[in-house]
């Protein structure tokens, strides 16, 4: 059985209680016995010495057993004690409790220790159970004398029934009133205990509501006893816990934000490998489950390459890096910078980049950069070769200098045109074209197009055309960026169409804004290029279009300048039957 405090200390108060009793009670009873027996030994030894005289007076043989006998009845009769009266040797002469023919039938005793003490000592005493009269008594002896001469020993005995019965008397008040002191004691002792107890269970209560989350609970303890300084001393806990807890939230808080707001993934593995920690930017980027923590990464990624780059990190003695290659519906690559955390809490630390888009642009660079470099030389060796023929032409050919001189200014603009198409390019990637969006009219800007490009399209055998009429809705546009998006779509179809075909200008609702559609009757386009067409330089047929002019940045140059006025750009084509390229733009 569970014993509380209060129990425990009930039951070790009232245990010492009665045990200090029980002492206190064999101390006095004790003390109470001694003093009785002393006062019954000090009247019999005023009684001796009276009786030692009468002995000592007698002038009967010590042989006379019968005069003697006399004597011991008629002395304890006066004296109220047992009187007998000893001869040296230890003979009995006569006993005031026995016959004169028993004292033939007595024991010597010589060797009783108040007799021998007697003879030694000049006075004896003793107490013990008398198998005589069956009693305890009490025996006092002395020697008397004759003719100067110790003749024998005289003895009194008393009972001591008055002593046993006082000593009974006075154990029975003493245990009465040990009985009433150790109830008092008892009932004070349980509300003590009840009233201290009762403050050892608030302070319990409040020790462990503190330690279940309550650490603005305050025990208001008062006093200076100890239970005052223990609830002390728990308020000052739970007030320095508070203080901590804030502490570690806040940083634990700061920890979250700051983890939750990178753009990089983190990835902490504790000790055994599992995912201890993953922000949102490495969910991401993993394209993990909600949940993670506690599995390992291969559960969640299934990539070796991830798992063989943290296991080599877990051994090395500094950070290591690697790049890894997702393959999904959309290939990424990452880069992982990985260390083992040596210290407590050991395990392994990884930052996790997205470098996908980096890595794109660095191949549309390279791809850039090759193809500006392929579209100039053409123009530039075609000049160069031109400069060159005329100089030695000059001499010998002067009429044949015309056909170079056209060749060089052929190229020279075709070199212009491909630097203001790179220029403007550049400008609206940069986001330095400004656009001011503004209410436009789609059928004057679709007529100056028409203006510009029907002397064109009319050398070219092409019929232009557009049902684009004044009362088509306006759209929120910029207008330059509007001419240069309808001018180059033109520019394009009129460049691939065949003399006798056909280019419309039309316009058609779409959901919540104005589609323009350029459409021709020429050659058309293959399904496999459609994706790609709007990709810097890109060409279905390269030599044609630098045969044509073309600079291969017009259609860029449309989606980037479409998309920057909040529109889209689209392209339907069917192999032998035409192209429709078409825009969309919000209505005003």
């Amino acid at each position: 059985m569970r014993l509380g405090v209060r129990s425990k200390l009930f039951l070790v108060t009232l245990g010492l209680l009665t045990v200090s009793m029980v002492a206190a009670d064999a101390y006095l009873s004790a003390a109470l016995g001694a003093d009785l027996t002393a006062r019954v030994q000090a009247d019999l030894l005023i009684r001796l010495s009276f009786v030692e005289r009468e002995a000592s007076s007698v002038t009967a043989s010590l042989e006379d057993c019968a005069a003697w006998d006399h004597l011991a009845d008629d002395l304890g009769r006066r004296g109220e004690v047992r009187v007998s009266i000893i001869r040296q040797d230890g003979r009995l002469l006569g006993d005031s409790e026995l016959e004169l023919a028993e004292l033939e039938r007595v024991d010597s005793h010589a060797g009783r220790p108040e007799i021998t003490e007697a003879l030694a000592l000049r006075q004896g005493a003793a107490t013990r159970w008398s198998r005589t009269v069956q009693q305890r008594m009490m025996y006092v002896a002395a020697p008397f004398t004759r003719a100067g001469s110790v003749a024998g020993v005289v003895r009194l005995a008393k009972p001591l029934t008055e002593v046993d019965e006082a000593l009974a008397h006075g154990r029975r008040g003493i245990l009465a009133s040990t009985g009433i002191a150790l109830a008092l004691a008892t009932l004070l002792l349980l509300l003590a205990s009840h009233w201290m107890s009762g403050r050892v269970r608030w302070l319990t209560e409040a020790a462990r509501r503190m330690a279940a989350g309550a650490l603005e609970l305050r025990t208001r303890a008062t006093g200076q006893d100890e239970l005052a300084e223990l609830g002390r001393a728990l308020d000052g806990l739970a007030a320095s816990l508070q203080e901590a807890l804030h502490s570690v939230r806040a940083e634990r808080d700061l920890r979250d934000r700051v983890l939750e707001g990178m753009h990089e993934g983190v990835l902490l593995l504790d000790e055994d490998g599992r995912i201890a920690l993953a922000n949102t930017a490495l969910r991401s980027a993993l394209r993990l489950e909600a949940e993670v923590v506690g599995r390992t990464p291969l559960e969640v990624v299934r990539n070796a390459a991830l798992e063989r780059l943290l296991a080599e990190a877990s051994l090395a003695q500094g950070p290591i890096s690697g790049e890894l290659e997702l393959d999904e519906l959309e290939p990424r690559r990452l880069l992982v910078h990985a260390a083992a955390l040596r210290e407590p809490p050991k395990g392994v630390l990884a930052v996790v980049v997205d470098i996908t888009a980096l890595r794109r642009l660095e191949t549309l660079r390279r791809d850039f950069v090759a193809n500006v470099s392929h579209e100039l030389r053409t123009p530039v060796s075609a000049v160069q070769a031109a400069a060159e023929t005329l100089r030695r032409t000059l001499e010998t050919q002067p009429e044949a200098a015309a056909d170079f001189v056209e060749i060089i200014e052929r190229n020279a603009s075709r070199l212009r045109l491909l630097i203001d198409d790179l220029l403007d390019l550049s400008r609206i990637e940069s986001q330095k074209f400004k656009l001011e969006l503004q209410t436009v009219s789609v059928h004057e800007a679709a007529r100056r197009v028409m203006a510009q490009s029907l002397g064109r399209a009319t050398s070219a055998g092409v019929d232009l055309c557009s049902t684009i009429g004044a009362d088509a809705p306006a759209v929120r546009a910029d207008e330059r960026a509007l001419e240069q998006v309808l001018g180059n779509l033109v520019d394009n179809a009129l460049k691939y169409c065949p003399r006798g075909a056909s280019v419309l200008l039309r316009v058609e609702r779409s959901d919540g804004g104005l589609r323009v559609v350029v459409e021709d009757t020429g050659p058309g386009i293959e399904r496999r290029h459609l994706a790609r067409l709007f990709e810097r330089f890109y060409r279905v047929d390269g030599g044609r279009s630098r045969e044509l002019g073309g600079t291969g940045l017009g259609l860029a140059i449309v989606k980037h300048l479409v998309e920057a006025m909040q529109g889209q750009v689209g392209v339907e084509s069917t192999l032998g039957e035409g192209s429709r390229f078409s825009f969309t733009l919000p209505l005003a």
